[in-house]
């Protein structure tokens, strides 16, 4: 038995041997017979390598002693096969002419063994067979690499536009009947509904928007389960921005309309771009005056000072080659409104109304007084409801029941949406009969009071001052007071009576 066994493990020793030497040349000869899938545009490698085994024997003579010859086969059996590009061993090289300069195999890759073949960009039409031949001092190899080319094209061409219906086909030099197509945006299946649809394999976008840029790949399935897939870069020309965009201003500010593109018109090719903008109002379309600029992607719109009759609609509309794209802006004006126009008297009841051109219905607003402290600052906003449509409204209303100096300064008035604050307008309030200093409101009362009570008792005080007066003159017997005695003078009492004034004469 033992005999026996130690033949059978010799007899399967050596086949294991044999095959040992037979599956790596197998496996050499089918590797030069390779398939690479290139997408039209991009580059390509078409691989040839010398051998280990044969680089360890020929590696001081290369590159000297070595040359390449790259051939492609004809589509049909009858055709020769061609020269692409033959590198010679003095270096020299020939490259068709049709081909040049878009083949190349590199130097510092010859002296390692790579004879791999370059293709940049390739194009639908290289699609074939190619075939190496390389020659070294100890003999010749030969690698077969067959290229298949995808090709996707875009209908219409580049610079496509925003809401221009667009088409994708992608195809391929695979000579099988394909089972299935499938497109990709962004590495996620697309559904060939809704804005999207398939039209025997080919892609249609109605309404392509700026959310659809980016990688579109297609994958081709063919009968005999080979699957291929390629990607194209979808650039969509458009504007930077919201699509609804809305500008607040203050009325009477300046403003200014934002039109810009999202790419520099240079980068597609364009030489020639054009801009106006047009706004309807009052039954009247104004036009402003065209501007080109190669060099920038923003055309806006300045307005030096704007009221609420500015309000409304502006269109941007801007001319890149043979197409035309234009965008929609809308300017909103924020105003205030006081119920007593002019200076306002102090303590009258005053009202400020804060109304905005075009109302969203998510808008709130907020009063600030900046000429005071934050503590004192008012803030106000009335509330209304508006039964039609059971949506609510804010009514930006402010109310001073009775104006004071304090009151006197800018008031301001806030808009804010989901988004923040969206623009602001100040009104600057004036109070007439107002003085530098006065005194407090709860002492000016008092004030008055004292001054008439002083008053009331200084005319007191005179007529007491004046009764008495009048009562030391008055005589003894009141009731002889109205009458008058007439007496006639004695002859002795008048002699002494003029002595006494020749005396006093004398004196």
């Amino acid at each position: 038995m033992r005999p026996v066994s130690l033949v059978l493990f010799l007899t399967f020793t050596l086949l294991a041997f044999n095959d040992g030497h037979i599956l790596p040349g197998a496996a050499e000869d089918k590797s030069r017979e390779k398939k690479v899938w290139a997408t039209a545009g991009s580059s390509a490698v078409l691989p040839c390598y010398l051998g280990p085994k044969k680089m360890w024997k020929s590696w001081k003579h290369l590159p000297d002693k070595t040359s390449v010859q790259w051939k492609r086969h004809g589509r049909s059996a009858h055709q020769e096969p061609h020269m692409v590009l033959e590198v010679g061993y003095s270096g020299l090289r020939k490259t068709a002419l049709h081909m040049r300069p878009r083949v190349s195999v590199q130097d510092s890759a010859l002296r390692d063994g790579n004879f791999s073949l370059q293709i940049d960009p390739v194009r639908s039409e290289d699609a074939g067979l190619y075939e190496a031949q390389v020659t070294y001092n100890t003999g010749v190899q030969s690698c077969q690499v067959e290229l298949g080319v995808i090709t996707v094209t875009l209908s219409p061409p580049s610079p496509v536009v925003e809401n221009e219906p667009l088409l994708l086909s992608c195809n391929s030099s695979h000579q099988v009947s394909l089972v299935e197509t499938r497109w990709f945006h962004n590495g996620r299946l697309v559904p060939t509904s809704g804005t999207f649809f398939s039209l025997n394999g080919a892609l249609s976008i109605l309404r392509p928007a700026m959310s659809d840029e980016g990688s579109w790949s297609c994958q081709l399935r063919y009968s005999d389960n080979v699957i291929v897939s390629a990607t194209y870069n979808l650039q969509i020309l458009g504007f930077d921005g919201p699509t609804n965009s809305v500008v607040y201003a203050a009325s009477g500010s300046a403003a200014d309309l934002p039109c810009t593109l999202n790419y520099f018109p240079s980068a597609f090719g364009i030489n020639m771009v054009r801009a106006h903008w047009s706004h309807l109002a009052g039954g009247h379309l104004q036009v402003w005056g065209i501007s080109q600029n190669l060099s920038s992607r923003s055309f806006p719109h300045h307005l030096p000072a704007v009221g609420p009759g500015d309000a409304g609609q502006y269109h941007c509309t801007i001319s890149v080659g043979s197409k035309t794209i234009s965008r929609v802006v809308t300017l909103a004006v924020v105003t205030v409104t006081p119920s007593i126009q002019g200076p306002v008297s102090e303590g009258s009841r005053l009202l400020l109304i804060c109304s905005l051109t075009h109302l969203w219905g998510h808008e709130r607003f907020q009063w600030r007084h900046l000429h005071s402290a934050p503590a004192d600052s008012k803030l106000a906003a009335v509330t209304s409801h508006n039964l039609q449509g059971h949506r609510p409204q804010m009514s930006p209303t402010l109310e001073i029941p009775r104006v004071s100096q304090k009151d006197t300064g800018t008031w301001e008035c806030s808009v804010y949406g989901p988004e923040g604050r969206l623009g602001a307008v100040e009104y600057g309030l004036q109070i007439t009969g107002a003085q530098v200093s006065s005194p407090p409101t709860i002492f000016s009362g008092q004030v008055i009071f004292g001054l008439t009570l002083t008053l009331f008792l200084l005319l007191m005080v005179c007529v007491l001052a004046l009764a008495l007066q009048r009562r030391a003159r008055s005589p003894a017997f009141p009731a002889l007071e109205g009458l008058v005695a007439v007496t006639v003078p004695k002859k002795k009492e008048m002699e002494e009576n003029q002595k006494e004034e020749t005396q006093q004469t004398a004196c």
